[in-house]
């Protein structure tokens, strides 16, 4: 399967053939099969800064099929290597997540909830994760300290009941900040 060589924002310099090494590791360690489907997409997940629709990864790798490429990106998102991030414009976006790139082989456990922000740029459609706002604390980047000792994630059960009465119970976060890229903000 060849890929078409076209302009991908790299991430720190990180060559196409380090991120192959890295997906094929990954997907190895996280138990799933390793296909030469799966390594294309999660490399090409990987080595991209950006969120990539389903488009442009077929555009990248002309020779493959779409039934194909949407078993290995429903594939990767089941086994936590990537996620599907839904938006405004009716497009689903993936992305390996800062985890990957920055942590070298951690993947997320299977069955973790995605809960970290993104960046939505509303020129372009981009759409960037927000590194450092994954995790246990991710609540606390967006909460402020109501000085009571209760937890963000208590926080938002409370401001849930208060706002739309009892019986409602938060069982995802998502936070998009839309604005301008770097690119198109210039």
């Amino acid at each position: 399967m060849k890929a078409k060589s076209a302009p991908h924002d790299h991430r720190h310099g990180a060559t196409p053939a380090s991120m192959q090494t890295l997906a094929e590791a990954q997907l190895r360690e996280s138990g799933v099969r390793v296909t030469r489907a799966r390594v294309n997409v999660l490399g090409a997940l990987l080595e991209t800064r950006s969120a990539a629709s389903h488009q442009d990864i077929q555009d990248r790798f002309a020779d493959m099929d779409r039934v194909t490429l949407y078993r290995a990106l429903d594939c990767l998102t089941e086994a936590g290597l990537a996620h599907k991030i839904a938006s405004d414009d009716r497009i689903f976006r993936y992305s390996a997540g800062a985890d990957h790139a920055e942590h070298g082989l951690h993947a997320p456990a299977q069955g973790k909830q995605h809960q970290h922000g993104h960046f939505k740029c509303t020129r372009c459609a981009r759409v960037f994760c927000l590194d450092a706002s994954d995790g246990p604390d991710f609540l606390a980047t967006v909460l402020p300290d109501d000085g009571q000792h209760h937890t963000p994630a208590a926080q938002l059960q409370q401001a849930l009941r208060q706002t739309l009465g009892p019986g409602f119970q938060s069982h995802e976060v998502e936070l998009t900040i839309k604005g301008w890229c770097a690119d198109c903000a210039d």
